[in-house]
Parts: structure tokens; C-alpha cells; sequence
């Protein structure tokens, strides 16, 4: 019988926690039992940073202590946003510790839209990086930031004596997590400590197995639930180290990477593919030969790797490529916000390293499956967890439908949003996850197509076409736009941004324009200057001129499923800018 990731919880329940699943506190305090002088929190840029459970213990309850006597209850909201440190970790830790709903936010997320959701909330303080601290947060009581000064990296408020109240309990709210969405209609998803820690503990064995002497490391950004999950709450729960990146470069990576020790990483698609084709192109350099030989032992590998179980890739490949690409003590590399191309997850495991992928969203805390590493399917997104009862609504004759989940990873639902929330779930209680795929026998999940309209970039980045449209709303020369994905990379499966435009021939008419060449122009220019005011992952890359409306409905919407459909039987003669 395969061993549960929360089997070593029993000897803590009634002691340190009292429910079913303990409370992220909780967890915390049970890994401060275990190892109280073991580094719980480590950087290395801007400056180096250490920081032992006991140590890390104090610093959250001076914090805590602050945050009550600034009048922060149970139930407050609280906003973080910043760049991966000890100090958002902490921050993070101090709001929950008192009751307090924790809202992590985009830090790369434009001011207005923080200023919304900071409103939206009723958020009465915000933790906030010394960077953007005079810039956003104009309405909270208090803006704490999370890097004093370069000199003293260490979160540092006055000590005041105020006494701590009751911790939250396992059903209590723990964070808002703000999905993109429509400017104007972010929608926040309420999950509870439950939800976390059931979905943290669920994550490793059998799937990943990190025991307390790995190290794990925060590449992606934290407010990400995928790696606010799988890197920040594991570590926690199951006690390891856990080290923050001074940056997203490979450059700031590899050092970090040798520097730490690290044994678990996450990253993105494109990131995995650069390290990738750095280190094949590192083999192509030594001649034909060396790269020919290298490629049959990566096969030779993989297939003793496949049949037997056995991982002869390191030894094979430790000092030729491993330890230069400072990948040797790596144990498991998790990918997280986009699809991962097959060849690229197969090459990985030839090269003796295990890839752990999976499937989920946000509403589900938010990883629902896991291909695990002893026993992975190269199509599949991994086998559903143990505690999650997972069906195909409608299958059809192939057994795809939509793919539909109850357990205790499941969200209440959507702040403030009680249509959004209703129609999340189906009448019996399964929560919808607007995406499509199927079973196997093995109850391990294949997809076959995405959620509605989203679009996911080669960069991991969530898009909802109805942010970019939005910008387009008081441009006369355009009557009707669509943004929709595109296939940009075959190999990652990662997805461009595609404008359909039908123009306003009235406006042009009345500017005596006729020729489509000066129309695309004006298009084109109309494109830059939106591009110009987003976020470079939202930007446009394609554009096709269309010759006739786009099919509507009675209010004014465009058909968005029936035109993408449309689209797929046409010849695609859009072009790229």
C-alpha cells in the first residue's frame, strides 16, 4: 500500500492541532517541533539571508502582535504584494496567524488594478516591496514595507505588547487569490486552510516524496497558487529549507542553484527549454560524434529508466552536463503554469531527472493531479489525488467531456460573487473546471482542450482576451475585435496573442479611405499603441484584417465559440507584427 503524505500527522493531532487537516499555522508550528534549529528560510540577493524555524517563529509573531494592534481582527483582509523574499513568506505567515484572510497580488500588476482589488477587498494594511511602496496602496490604513532597507533584509517592526488572539481553524478563510479576469471583474477565490493543506499534503508521496532534508526553491513569483502551494506550503508542512531566487534570469538561477544545494525546483515551460537547449547545444559544440553518442546513451537511459526503474541518467551524465549546469543535486524539477512539450519532459528524464507535472487551478488550492515520478505517463497531467473524486461530465463517445472535482481541495467559492460561485458548481456539488479531457483506467487525466477562451502564453501567463479588447473600446476606426490564442510553439505548446479586427468602414468612409493598404496600416499603428499600454506577456503579435463582422449576439457580444470554430476551417492569413 502506497504511503500518504499526511500519515505523520497522526502523532500531532490532539497536541498540536485539533481538526482534520491542520491550519497553516499550524503547520508551521508542528516543522518548528520537529526542527527548531533548522533553516526554515534562505536568499542570496540582494544580500544573504538565514533564517532557522525558531528564528523565522519570532519575527511572524512580532509581526502578528503589530498587525493587532493596529486593529487587524479575524477575518481582515490584508494585501501583500512583492517580490520573493523571507519577508513576503513572514508577512504571509503573520496575517494568517492572527485569523486574518491573506491577499497576495500580482507584483507586476498594473497600479489601477491593484488600487480595484485593494478597495474590492476592504483591505486595511498592505505589505508592500520598498520599490513600489509610494506608489500603490493609496487607501489602506497602513502600507508596511517589506524591505526596510538594503542593509537590514529582515522584516523589522516596532515591538508592541499586544496579546495574540485564537488562531484560525481548519475551515476558515485563509487567502483571496485573484484569478485574471475582465478589467473591472477580477474574481478572488476563497479557499481555507483546509483547502491548502489537504492540497499540500495530498501533493507529495506518493507523488513527489520530499522529505525534510530536501531543499526547495521559489523561482516563480509566490502569489501564483501553483507555486504558493507546491514550493512555500511544502516546505513548511513537511519541514525543508526553503530558498527564495533573487531573480527569474538563468543567469540569477544557476547561481542560486549552486549556492543552495537546492533538490526541488519549479519553473515555467520556457525556462526549462532555454536550460535545455543550453545544454545540447553545450554537447553539439564537442562535434558530431560526442553529440551522437550522447543521444544514443540519453535513449539508452531512458528506456532502463522506463522498464526497470532504475536511474542510470545521473551517472551517466553528472560531470559531463549535470554538474555544469548546476542540476546535479536536483531531485525533482516541477513544471507549473503551462503546458509542457512531451520531448521536452522526456528528454529530462533520459537525462536522469525527474519531471513532476501536473494538472489544476486556482479554485482547487490548487493542484488536483500529479504524474508521479516512479510511475508517469507521457501524455497524461498525472493521476488524481487520493482524496479527490474526479468524473468526466457528458463524456462522449471517446469518454471526453468537461472535467468536474469535489474534495477538500475545493474552494467556497468567489468573493463577493454569488452568481460567479453558483455557477461553479453543478447541483450536486462537483466544481466545474470549464476544461475538457478524460480518464484512463488507471484514473490518471488526459486534457484535450482548454478552458473557454483562456489563453495560456509559452511564458506560463494566464490571459483572458477581454483585458486586451477592453483597451480597444474608444479606438472609432475598429467596429468589432477578438483576441484569441494562437499556436506560437509547436514544441512547447505555448500560445501568441491574436487580434481579428473588422474595421469601421463608416469612419473611414468619412475620411475618404479606401485602400486597404492605408486601413491595415492604421490598424497595425492602432495595435503598437495598445501593446504599448500592457504587460509584455498580453501583448498582440498577430493580426488579421477581416472582410466581414464577426457573427453577434442580441446583445451586442460576439459569438466567441462560434467564430473561433469558424476560424479553425478557414486558411489563416493573419500576420505577424
Amino acid at each position: 500500500m502506497e504511503e500518504k503524505g499526511w500519515s505523520f500527522l497522526d502523532q500531532y493531532r490532539g497536541t498540536h492541532f485539533q481538526g482534520e487537516w491542520p491550519t497553516i499555522p499550524e503547520m508551521f508550528k508542528i516543522s518548528l517541533h520537529r526542527f527548531p534549529d533548522k533553516v526554515c528560510f534562505r536568499s542570496f540577493s540582494p544580500m544573504e539571508v538565514s533564517l532557522t524555524f525558531t528564528e523565522a517563529r519570532a519575527i511572524i509573531e512580532k509581526t502578528a502582535a503589530y498587525l493587532v494592534s493596529k486593529g487587524v481582527k479575524k477575518g481582515d483582509r490584508v494585501a501583500l504584494t512583492g517580490k520573493n523574499s523571507p519577508n513576503w513568506a513572514m508577512a504571509y505567515l503573520a496575517v494568517i496567524e492572527i485569523g486574518a484572510v491573506i491577499v497576495p497580488l500580482d507584483y507586476q500588476m498594473e497600479k489601477e488594478t491593484i488600487e480595484r482589488i485593494l478597495d474590492f477587498v476592504e483591505a486595511s494594511i498592505l505589505f508592500v516591496d520598498k520599490e513600489r511602496f509610494d506608489e500603490v496602496g493609496s487607501s489602506v490604513k497602513e502600507k508596511i514595507s517589506l524591505a526596510p532597507s538594503k542593509e537590514n533584509y529582515i522584516l523589522d517592526l516596532p515591538a508592541v505588547d499586544a496579546e495574540l488572539p485564537a488562531g484560525p481553524t481548519e475551515d476558515d478563510l485563509a487567502a483571496i487569490l485573484f484569478t485574471s479576469g475582465t478589467t473591472g471583474n477580477e474574481k478572488g477565490v476563497m479557499l481555507t486552510h483546509k483547502n491548502f493543506s489537504s492540497d499540500t499534503l495530498q501533493a507529495n508521496k506518493p507523488f513527489l516524496n520530499v522529505e525534510p532534508e530536501d531543499i526547495l526553491y521559489a523561482l516563480l513569483p509566490l502569489h501564483h497558487s501553483y507555486c504558493m502551494t507546491a514550493v512555500f506550503l511544502e516546505a513548511l508542512a513537511i519541514g525543508c529549507e526553503l530558498v527564495f531566487a533573487g531573480g527569474l534570469s538563468v543567469t540569477q538561477m544557476m547561481n542560486d542553484l549552486k549556492k543552495g544545494g537546492i533538490t526541488v525546483i519549479m519553473g515555467i515551460p520556457l525556462l526549462y527549454n532555454k536550460i535545455l537547449k543550453g545544454m545540447m547545444k553545450q554537447v553539439r559544440s564537442k562535434g558530431l560524434a560526442t553529440h551522437l553518442l550522447v543521444g544514443c546513451l540519453m535513449r539508452v537511459s531512458g528506456i532502463i529508466k522506463s522498464i526497470f526503474g532504475v536511474n542510470v541518467g545521473k551517472k551517466i551524465f553528472g560531470n559531463i552536463l549535470l554538474k555544469k549546469a548546476n542540476l546535479y543535486t536536483i531531485k525533482y524539477m516541477i513544471c507549473g503554469g503551462g503546458p509542457l512539450a512531451p520531448e521536452t519532459f522526456r528528454r529530462y528524464q533520459e537525462l536522469g531527472l525527474d519531471f513532476v507535472q501536473g494538472y489544476g487551478m486556482t479554485e482547487t488550492a490548487p493542484i488536483s493531479t500529479l504524474n508521479p515520478a516512479h510511475a508517469f505517463k507521457l501524455k497524461s497531467v498525472g493521476k488524481v489525488f487520493p482524496l479527490v473524486d474526479m468524473k468526466i461530465l457528458n463524456p462522449d463517445s471517446d469518454g471526453i467531456g468537461e472535467i468536474i472535482l469535489k474534495g477538500p481541495i475545493c474552494c467556497k467559492g468567489y468573493y463577493k460573487n454569488e452568481e460567479a460561485t453558483e455557477e461553479l458548481f453543478t447541483e450536486d456539488g462537483y466544481l466545474k473546471t470549464g476544461d475538457l479531457g478524460y480518464l484512463d483506467k488507471d484514473n490518471y487525466l488526459y486534457l484535450t482542450g482548454r478552458a473557454k477562451s483562456l489563453i495560456v502564453t509559452e511564458g506560463g501567463k494566464n490571459v483572458f482576451p477581454e483585458e486586451i479588447e477592453d483597451h480597444f473600446q474608444l479606438y472609432q476606426q475598429i467596429e468589432q475585435i477578438l483576441i484569441v490564442g494562437y499556436l506560437a510553439n509547436a514544441e512547447t505548446h505555448g500560445e501568441g496573442i491574436e487580434a481579428l479586427i473588422y474595421p469601421s468602414r463608416e469612419h473611414y468612409d468619412s475620411l475618404s479611405i479606401t485602400s486597404d493598404e492605408q486601413i491595415k496600416e492604421d490598424m497595425i499603428h492602432a495595435v503598437k499603441e495598445v501593446n504599448r499600454e500592457i504587460l509584455a506577456y498580453k501583448r498582440i503579435s498577430k493580426v488579421r484584417i477581416l472582410d466581414e463582422p464577426m457573427e453577434m449576439t442580441t446583445t451586442k457580444k460576439i459569438k466567441r465559440p462560434k467564430v473561433i470554430a469558424m476560424l479553425k476551417e478557414t486558411e489563416d492569413t493573419g500576420f505577424l507584427i
